[in-house]
């Protein structure tokens, strides 16, 4: 038996332990408590998925998901007026943004790959898309072999500049790759004839032709370069964090929350793809 001062000392240090642990695993949580706002970033031209509108304000399926990850975070910590910030971002200073604690998440079109995954976290998916190249209809462009002596415009730093260099290295097409900042960029400069094809994710590149009103002028590539599966980007090491996004998403994919954001900003667009779907199904986990 340990004399009554020792046992309470041990008591206490074990105490302290147990609080610095769970401290260490909601860092995010106990500042979001204790500031009673949530801090998200988004990347301002990637609509549908997140965008900025003429009032200056967040839309998009990404930012609809981030708010309600913030009304459900808010019903968590029992915290009525959970308050949004938000933080416009770009794709180059995206996970810079989360690693360096400057965001609390961010919600756009970011994929979710191992390498990142050594300096961010993510949430559980979010949508399933593909890399892909618009072109001029007339230019000829159909598939990656096509882009033999052609300059090909792709954002630098994302997954997409990877698996296109990648893609032209595979099939031994000598092409140039022309790394710019910004999507509306690159649409502009095939529109210009300064480049002969944009690289970024399909449905971005379908939205961004549309919203041009010179749908008919441009193509896509008969076939997709990769699978870019989205998620929430969020702060490494932080377990209770990431369990209180997660807990949000899956009750949407379970319950059907899911449903009328999709719509909303992708419906026009036709169905959920097969493989949207099943990640939908598959990650409605229980409680």
């Amino acid at each position: 038996m340990f004399p009554n001062t020792a046992r309470t000392l041990l008591l206490a240090a074990l105490g302290w332990a147990l609080a610095l642990h769970a401290f260490a695993q909601s860092a995010t949580l106990e500042k979001v408590k204790r500031d009673g706002a949530l801090v998200i970033g988004y990347v301002g031209d990637a609509a549908p998925f997140s965008f900025t509108d003429g009032a200056g304000q967040p839309q998009g399926y990404s930012v609809d998901l981030c708010r309600a990850v913030a009304a459900g975070i808010g019903a968590q910590l029992k915290i009525a007026d959970l308050k949004t910030r938000w933080v416009p971002l770009t794709v180059q200073n995206r996970l810079e943004a989360v690693g360096a604690n400057r965001v609390d998440l961010e919600c756009s079109t970011t994929t979710w790959t191992l390498s990142r995954q050594a300096a961010v976290d993510f949430s559980l998916i979010t949508f399933v898309d593909g890399a892909n190249i618009v072109a001029l209809a007339d230019s000829g462009i159909r598939r990656i072999a096509d882009c033999s002596g052609k300059r090909i415009a792709v954002l630098a730093g994302t997954t997409t500049e990877k698996v296109l260099r990648q893609a032209l290295a595979r099939q031994q097409v000598k092409a140039e790759v022309v790394t710019i900042a910004s999507r509306t960029e690159g649409l502009q400069m095939v529109d210009q004839g300064k480049v002969d094809g944009f690289a970024s994710d399909r449905t971005t590149l379908i939205v961004a032709t549309v919203a041009s009103k010179k749908r008919e002028r441009f193509r896509l590539l008969d076939q997709d370069l990769s699978v870019e599966s989205y998620a929430l980007t969020l702060p490494r090491d932080d377990h209770d964090f990431r369990l209180a996004v997660n807990r949000v998403l899956a009750g949407l994919y379970r319950d059907g929350g899911i449903r009328p954001i999709y719509e909303r900003w992708l419906g026009q667009f036709g169905s959920p793809s097969l493989l949207l779907n099943a990640a939908y199904f598959i990650q409605g986990l229980a409680e």
